[in-house]
This record gives structure tokens, C-alpha cells and sequence, in this order.
């Protein structure tokens, strides 16, 4: 029932921020929500950055019994998903590269390796990724969008339900990686 109810809040938002909205509310309106919801992404990512950054290493890659993955796949898994969503949806280049896309994606797994690289780069990639989209968008380089369901059901056809979507995505992330530090 509270999975429903948080899919339906989810889809209610998605439809407030896309463009066939902007029509009925007004484009300033879509522009202030699509605002806010950067500054909330990029409130979870300084939660995210402080985690990755404070966690010991053998923290960050240990999966507890009962969970099939761990903090620091959670918290490259967002960087990865944000950027599938909202930029190689639109047709533009992503900004995270192709192997850790591949590394990270939907379908994935931990393989119980993280380099100093690597953590280095996602740790960079967690508040620039987002101020990155807030340039773009500004720019108004976001022009198409290739339609895409998601695993939770939810139909994004535009730039603004993908940066919506991406809210809820990470709070699910960020939960998974609480209970994780709980674990470990």
C-alpha cells in the first residue's frame, strides 16, 4: 500500500513538471519546480559526497547478508542513472564515462572493487553532475527526449519528469545506503 501510494505521488509530480503542465501552469511555475528539485538532488548528493568521503573502504564495499549490494555501488548508481535519464535520454552527451555507465547501470552488481580513481571521480561527479544540469538547462540545451518507462512504472516523456523521477530514484538510493551503514 505505501509503495503505491509513493509510485502514485511520484507520477502525480512527474505529470506537474512536464511540458503538456507547462501549458495549464505556466512555464515560470515548471522553471521554479525544476529548480527546487536540482537544489533537493544536489542536497542529497552533499549527503551522498559526505558518505563516500568519511566511509572507510571495506565499509563502502561490504555487503551485508540480507542485501545484495553496497554503499559505494548505491552511490555510483545514482551519479550513472542521473545521467542516463536525463542526458542520453535527451540525445546529449553524457558526462560520466561509458565503463563506469556500464560498471553502475539498472542490472548491475558490486564486483568488490572500488579504485582510488574511481572514488575520486564519483566523489567529483556527485555535485558537478548537478550543477552541470542547471547550466544545461538554463542553456536550454535539453530539446528532445526519448520516452522511457521505468522499473517503478512510471512514463517520463521529457527533460523535466526525468529530473523529477531522479528525485525519487535517489531517495530510494539514499535509504538503501542508511540501512546499509547500519549493517556494516
Amino acid at each position: 500500500m505505501q509503495r503505491n501510494l509513493i509510485l502514485y505521488n511520484c507520477a502525480i509530480f512527474v505529470a506537474l513538471v512536464s511540458d503538456q503542465a507547462s501549458a495549464f501552469f505556466g512555464s515560470t511555475l515548471k522553471i521554479n519546480i525544476l529548480e527546487k528539485l536540482l537544489d533537493i538532488t544536489l542536497q542529497n548528493r552533499k549527503i551522498l559526497y559526505k558518505t563516500l568521503t568519511e566511509t572507510p573502504r571495506e565499509q563502502l564495499l561490504k555487503i551485508p547478508q540480507g542485501f545484495n549490494n553496497n554503499i559505494w555501488w548505491n552511490i555510483a548508481h545514482v551519479v550513472v542513472t542521473q545521467q542516463l535519464l536525463v542526458y542520453k535520454l535527451s540525445n546529449l552527451q553524457m558526462r560520466v564515462e561509458d565503463h563506469l555507465v556500464d560498471k553502475f547501470r539498472k542490472g548491475t552488481k558490486p564486483d568488490g572493487t572500488a579504485t582510488d580513481e574511481e572514488i575520486k571521480k564519483i566523489a567529483n561527479y556527485l555535485i558537478s553532475t548537478v550543477e552541470w544540469t542547471k547550466e544545461d538547462l538554463e542553456n536550454g540545451l535539453f530539446k528532445e527526449y526519448n520516452a522511457y518507462t521505468t522499473s517503478a512504472n512510471v512514463t517520463l516523456s521529457d527533460v523535466s519528469a526525468a529530473i523529477s523521477f531522479n528525485v525519487f530514484h535517489e531517495g530510494i538510493h539514499l535509504g538503501a545506503i542508511l540501512a546499509l551503514k547500519k549493517m556494516v
